[in-house]
């Protein structure tokens, strides 16, 4: 593409530029290939040596979201978990890694088993920059990670203020940029060194890949050169018709991100607003904790994710998953429908979600149609 100054809408939509280079079409191809033809000299007139670490429509997802986030240079992974783990993998043994004590469940108990067992040092804080700073002054550290907002108590950490601690600690900045995608939050410009997606979520949105990705503010760092040897040795790469899906999802990003926060926004104030709950989790209502670092931070929306707290313990919360008929009852997050799950039965007695919380994903349906569901689930009338 020519313009690199072009807006990110206008990226996502046409694939970074991209054009199938044999006949001009105007989707990015898929290829399957695992490996390719050499020169009579051995040289590679493609660039491309073998499938697992270069495939050229998984170049082409890559490069879209490296632009989106503003990166240097950018990996896909078959999965968000892959991902996450090949940046804590490249880390040497007994160095350490501060975490936030509320993020993604299943991530914080890999950390927990695999630091475990490989001698790295792991410490969870608080979600705040503060806790943050404290940690990082009490002893080095190789690796910071953020979630922002973290899952599901949507706590919002200030970048801007975390960065600033571990570039005076000497450590890196990674922050899982899952849930308010591109659209809204961009962590490389707020400082942080590397960012991860659970690509698998909002970035495809259709709820039909797996996919993970990191990117990096700087394509020499020794993280993140050890992160690409993790991948391609480990073989945790995306397949080629899930990149596809992948570019092919974050086309509509922004038209489909930015849908589903206004609709998170409007039934977060509904849902508010209402004596039969007993409060509502979400970034963008004043009333929340941290809404004015989630101001600042975040730019022109508050993510599709809330958390509603039913009252009357598990058992009405569940009786209210039950009844939603709108809302699939199922795990994940960021596709155009919109899902409900009771965040502690999945996560078991060492969850620190309360037991009357059900964490909502707001899709892209009609925003009626979902208020007319919650109110019958809530008050258990047709």
């Amino acid at each position: 593409m020519p313009n690199r100054n072009l807006s990110p809408e206008t990226v996502a939509a046409q694939a970074a530029g991209h054009v199938e280079p044999a006949f001009r079409g105007i989707v990015p191809a898929i290829y399957p290939a695992t490996t390719y033809e050499r020169e009579p000299d051995m040289s590679l007139p493609g660039g491309a040596l073998y499938a697992r670490d270069d495939n050229p429509g998984v170049r082409v997802a890559e490069e879209t979201l490296c632009r989106l986030e503003g990166g240097a240079d950018a990996m896909l992974f078959a999965s968000g978990m892959a991902a996450a783990a090949a940046l804590v993998q490249a880390m040497g043994a007994g160095e350490r890694i501060v975490a936030p004590e509320d993020m993604y469940y299943a991530l914080k108990v890999w950390l927990i088993d695999f630091c475990g067992r490989f001698r790295l040092r792991l410490d969870f804080v608080a979600n705040t920059a503060d806790a943050y700073g404290a940690a990082l002054r009490a002893e080095p550290a190789r690796l910071v990670w953020v979630e922002t907002p973290s899952n599901p108590l949507w706590s919002v950490t200030d970048i801007a203020a975390v960065a600033e601690h571990a570039r005076a600690a000497g450590a890196k900045l990674a922050v899982d940029n899952t849930v308010p995608t591109p659209v809204f939050t961009r962590p490389l410009a707020l400082g942080a060194d590397f960012v991860m997606h659970a690509a698998t979520k909002a970035l495809n949105g259709h709820s039909d890949v797996m996919a993970g990705a990191l990117v990096t503010a700087d394509s020499h760092d020794p993280l993140w050169l050890g992160a690409r040897t993790q991948r391609k040795l480990g073989g945790a790469i995306i397949g080629p018709f899930e990149a596809w899906l992948l570019s092919r999802g974050m086309r509509t990003l922004y038209l489909r991100v930015q849908r589903s926060a206004d609709s998170a926004l409007a039934l977060a104030r509904w849902l508010h607003g209402r004596d039969d709950v007993r409060g509502v989790i979400y970034p963008g209502l004043q009333s929340h904790p941290e809404h004015e670092i989630a101001r600042r931070q975040m730019q022109g929306g508050y993510g599709a994710m809330l958390s509603l707290l039913t009252g009357g313990g598990a058992e009405r919360s569940l009786a209210v998953k039950g009844r939603l008929k709108l809302f699939r009852r199922a795990t994940s997050l960021g596709g155009v429908e919109s899902l409900v799950e009771h965040r502690r039965s999945v996560e078991g007695a060492t969850s620190r979600s309360p037991d009357d919380l059900l964490r909502l994903s707001v899709g892209i349906e009609s925003l009626d149609d979902l208020k007319a569901d919650l109110d019958q689930a809530l008050t258990g009338r047709d």
